[in-house]
């Protein structure tokens, strides 16, 4: 099987707020503390988000540790886990052990994972009518060849995929298939793939596209050239500012804020490396704790014995830089394929190995791997997409009247963020920005 994976975060944004905000002695805070409606998830899903979460993490640190060129990144860990939970689907024996194990489903069996996926495209894109989310799966298959009857009809029910049968000789297939990309992605990702392989089996897709507000905009008046700080020295950027009452908390190694979308229920959280401490060490911090142990107060703690590394209601001092980040795994030495291998699954990138028999009645692997990413932060809203694709060939091929601490967050050197949604603690994006 040949798999061509690639993934683009388009626009990360935010805008101006209607309140008045000022940063003299009169100010007015803004609440960006909410209340949100929870996904349903089972005690079993539950389980399964939180770690594939800890495989978005680890893909986190693996990219961190692999690109050495210093420059930011962003990437969609959970467009990767769609492409290969329809590969997981046709797998048996190790590989489909390996692929479930990496993913973060624990060998949960085909069934759930697939229940799993399907409970996120239903949905995710309903938690918040501020938010526009649309998680979108295809199948574009070489009409030379048939898919199984049960892997078409699981594709359809639990991915929304409906396979499409072209001519892998044409020119326009090419067209076609980078059309859909356009499509699905409101035009953030125009091409995602350079040629059509006429060996080809077929092509599997995912596609996620993600627009909101920030639950308070700044306004572009407060916006200034100031300092960041880099590896390699200082810059300067555009840095946006505001006064606001959001999550907060500061530790020996971090501070960090939770800054929402829309309603609430879709979050960032930015990261900040204090003192000597590096990115690689907040990585290691949230991979060895799991990212949700800093946004949930622990089981029978009192609120005077949180531990610092809780985020909790702060007036903050934000600022945040105006930036756009682009991002192609196959500029990393080893490209995708490498990074998968890196973190457990090896079979099913094996010619000789793979057990994926499943799909089309021929024996398929993944032959190649590649994501691509973009986004962009401004003062006027949020947009994101990912778009994966993989092709297979046979074997032989808060509230004002509170008084709450003051802190400050001035984003002005390297930080690691996550985009989430908060209920179910999903990640749709991991990312770094180092000001390069």
């Amino acid at each position: 099987m040949y798999l061509m994976l690639a993934a683009s975060c388009m626009l990360l944004s935010c805008s101006s707020s209607e309140d008045e905000v000022s940063f003299g002695e009169t100010k007015t805070i803004v609440n960006m503390l909410s209340e949100s409606e929870p996904i349903n998830l089972t005690p079993e899903q539950r389980a399964f988000a939180y770690d594939n979460n800890q495989f978005a993490l680890n893909f986190l640190n693996t990219v961190n540790e692999t690109d050495r060129s210093g420059k930011s990144f962003i990437y969609s860990p959970l467009s990767i886990t769609y492409v290969l939970g329809m590969v997981n689907d046709a797998a048996t024996g190790l590989t489909e052990k390996e692929l479930e194990e990496t993913l973060g489903f624990h060998e949960g069996g085909i069934q759930a994972v697939n229940d799993y996926c399907k409970k996120l495209i239903d949905g995710l894109p309903k938690v918040d009518d501020k938010v526009t989310l649309n998680i979108a799966n295809a199948i574009f298959l070489n009409k030379s060849f048939t898919l199984k009857p049960q892997f078409t009809q699981d594709m359809q029910t639990y991915y929304d995929a409906k396979a499409e049968a072209l001519d892998f000789k044409a020119p326009e297939t090419l067209d076609h298939i980078n059309g859909w990309c356009s499509e699905k992605t409101n035009g953030m990702i125009p091409t995602i793939l350079d040629k059509i392989d006429p060996a080809i089996i077929s092509y599997l897709l995912n596609a996620i596209y993600f627009k909101a507000d920030w639950a308070s905009k700044f306004d572009p008046k407060n916006t200034k050239d100031e300092t960041f700080t880099t590896e390699k020295g200082s810059t300067t950027l555009p840095t946006m500012h505001q006064n606001v009452l959001i999550n907060y908390c500061l530790t020996s190694t971090f501070s960090a804020v939770r800054i929402p979308y829309g309603n609430g229920m879709w979050t960032m959280t930015v990261m900040l490396p204090e003192g000597n401490n590096t990115i690689s060490d907040v990585i290691d911090f949230i991979i060895d704790n799991g990212f949700s142990s800093i946004e949930t107060y622990p089981c029978g703690t009192m609120d005077d014995k949180l531990p610092e590394y809780i985020l909790t209601p702060h007036e903050v001092d934000l600022k945040l830089p105006r930036y756009e980040t682009s991002s192609d795994t196959d500029d990393l030495e080893d490209g995708l394929i490498g990074l998968m291998k890196k973190m457990g699954i090896n079979r099913a990138f094996d010619d000789g190995m793979a057990e994926i028999p499943n799909m089309c009645g021929l024996p398929v692997y993944i032959e190649i791997m590649r994501q691509k990413a973009k986004i962009k932060v401004n003062e006027e809203g949020s947009e994101a997409a990912a778009v994966t694709v993989a092709g297979e060939t046979d074997q032989s091929m808060g509230s004002g009247s509170v008084e709450y601490p003051k802190a400050t967050f001035h984003a002005n050197r390297p930080f690691v963020y996550v985009i989430r949604e908060a209920s179910s603690g999903v990640i749709l994006f991991v990312g770094k920005f180092t000001g390069a």
